[in-house]
């Protein structure tokens, strides 16, 4: 039978060359070609092929396999509940935010729990994970660690010591000696993810791939390797900031969005149970440019303050800089504060914002918090202490009500705050005990009556 061969394929036509290009010689795109393997096509004289049957889909068992909990709450938090035999997850994240110590805690959990763990380090050797495991308190933890690159010493180990956990740290130092292409390259990634993938499948255990995330998001891994995957998580946060945040992109078992937030700390990362708190300032007075709004992630709202400040601008365009915030949707707000609430000073100012912490807050429910702090700061206002603001913001200055409102100002009022801005609802009101909920339809009114 004719072995597999390596062929140069543009990503972008298909081309295939017996050598490396730097321009494909049909489409005439730069530096697309890439190194893979290439399975050669059975023609009628060769073996027949494998005769497959589908199955009628009603007719199909299904095996409902119950959840393998890591020991780790908020990472089973985000995975639906615990990780599925069988599964392919990616982290990935930039490098140096933790990863490698999130999944160490991870495995040494599960090994505590009895299960076999192998975690192969690509990136460190055995003694730079033994300092880190005496770092978290898993010196003395059964997981089977292999310091090792090379794709086929893997497998073979895997094979070997059939563990229920495989965690590969990290999937662009591996490589295969089918490919001659360095380790990291699209062809070795995507090769040595496919068999790790293969491998999982037939052997039902759970596998951890970490993909460190570049500049352009898909050369060291997680967008490449995303559509192989079952669960793709992201670990985010300021490399200056204590706070990290996971959140599931895609899960093929549960539900997606879901945010897990953890503490780094000098003995690893702690958990976070309650974060609402954590992204809230410790001010006794109130401050110009301060508002606080409540994000839903997932199912957990999660109370957020926004900073903003505002100064005259100097020679040349006005600043607009954010942080945690997408700085196209402030642009569309100050356009709104300008045009519908006669802001028109906001023109000729710099303008700053920023959520505390660094968490990113991304859904529009952030809208009338974003204003609000955009205006008390350009005011010199502040608001009252005790007041959040929950609202998408439209283009012609109306207020639109969000999903989980209810949810949304339980968790307020747990917190200790008293009076909420919410858009109007039609239908019937909401109101919380202990709580002061004001309706209004415009972002004018709503300026109107926090800085009043």
């Amino acid at each position: 039978m004719s072995k597999a061969k390596t062929l140069y394929v543009c990503q972008q036509c298909g081309a295939q060359a017996l050598r490396w290009e730097g321009r494909c010689s049909r489409c005439g795109a730069w530096n697309a070609l890439v190194e893979e393997l290439v399975e050669p096509v059975i023609n009628g004289d060769g073996a027949p092929a494998e005769v497959v049957t589908p199955s009628v889909l009603a007719e199909v068992p299904t095996d409902e396999t119950a959840r393998v909990r890591t020991g780790v709450g908020e990472f089973d938090r985000v995975l639906g509940g615990g990780m599925v035999p069988g599964s392919v997850i990616l982290v990935g994240g930039e490098p140096g935010i933790g990863k490698s110590t999130l999944l160490l805690s991870v495995a040494g959990a599960l090994a505590a729990a009895g299960e076999t763990v192998l975690y192969v380090s690509g990136e460190e050797s055995l003694r730079q994970t033994k300092l880190r495991a005496m770092r978290l308190g898993l010196s003395a933890s059964t997981i089977q660690v292999l310091a090792h690159t090379q794709l086929e010493a893997i497998v073979e180990a895997i094979r070997r010591l059939k563990p229920q956990t495989v965690i590969v740290d990290s999937i662009q130092v591996i490589e295969t000696g089918a490919l001659h292409s360095a380790p990291g390259s699209i062809g070795q990634v995507r090769a040595c993810a496919h068999a790790l993938v293969r491998l999982a499948k037939e052997s039902r255990s759970a596998l951890f791939l970490v993909g460190h995330v570049t500049k352009e998001g898909f050369l060291a891994g997680p967008k490449v390797l995303e559509h192989l995957v079952d669960t793709v998580l992201y670990f985010e946060g300021e490399p200056t900031s204590g706070f990290r945040v996971l959140r599931s992109t895609k899960n093929r078992f549960g539900a997606t969005y879901e945010l897990g937030v953890f503490h780094m700390t000098t003995e690893g990362l702690e958990e976070v149970s309650n974060p609402s708190e954590l992204f809230l300032s410790d001010r006794t007075d109130p401050a110009p440019g301060c508002m606080v709004t409540v994000s839903l992630e997932g199912s957990r709202p999660l109370l957020v303050e926004i900073q903003a400040l505002t100064s005259p601008a100097g020679m040349g365009l006005p600043r607009r800089r954010t942080t945690g915030v997408d700085v196209n949707r402030l642009s569309a707000l100050l356009a709104v504060l300008e045009r519908r609430v006669g802001l028109r000073q906001l023109a000729q100012q710099d303008v700053f914002v920023s959520s505390l912490g660094g968490v990113r807050v991304l859904e529009p429910a952030a809208d009338l918090g974003i204003v609000l702090a955009i205006a008390s700061s350009l005011k010199e206002h502040p608001t009252e202490r005790g007041d959040l603001a929950i609202g998408e913001v439209g283009l012609t200055g109306e207020i639109r009500p969000v999903a989980n409102l209810l949810q949304r100002l339980h968790e307020a009022k747990r917190v200790g705050f008293h009076r909420c801005f919410v858009a109007a609802q039609r239908d019937h009101r909401r109101d919380v005990e202990g709580m002061q909920v004001i309706e209004a339809r415009h972002v004018r009114d709503v300026v109107a009556q926090a800085l009043a």
